[in-house]
């Protein structure tokens, strides 16, 4: 693990501010399809669901900040979200294989013009097994539902 990165750990209420911080940047910088007023509609929808996410771990670099995040209800993946300045580094393949191992997490919906996702997923072992025109709140941006074919040796 890098020496500027702490050990993962669980997202606190006092972390939701700047959870949803490295949410918008992450967004900003992969989600060139999210309209601005998408964004702002699903920014305080993300917000408020977030005490609600059964598992909800982030990763902190060496100051305690959130740096990324990652949220499981059930064994899916509802959320993985790494700030841009943080990306490259192994974090989403580090809390995703945590998802995996730890709470059985094998499913996750990308959507999919998200192309940088959907490569990770497939690199991680997922493959697709279904397809939505309209995303969770009816709006569309396509998903791609995938499930975990075969667990991988992850680092």
């Amino acid at each position: 693990m890098n020496d500027d990165l702490s050990g993962l750990s669980p997202v606190r209420p006092t972390d939701y501010p700047r959870v949803v911080e490295v949410w918008e940047a992450s967004v900003r910088a992969t989600h060139g399809f999210v309209s601005e007023a998408d964004i702002q509609v699903f920014k305080p929808m993300l917000r408020d669901g977030l005490p609600y996410v059964e598992h909800l771990l982030c990763q902190r670099d060496h100051t305690g900040q959130v740096v990324g995040f990652i949220g499981v209800v059930g064994n899916k993946v509802e959320m993985l979200f790494i700030h841009p300045d943080w990306r490259g580094r192994g974090i989403g393949g580090r809390l995703l294989s945590h998802a995996v191992s730890q709470f059985d997490a094998t499913l996750v919906d990308v959507n999919e013009q998200n192309t940088q996702a959907l490569g990770f997923y497939l690199r991680q072992g997922f493959e697709v097994i279904g397809r939505s025109d309209l995303d969770s709140t009816n709006k569309p941006y396509p998903l791609l539902h995938m499930r975990l074919s075969q667990p991988r040796n992850r680092k």
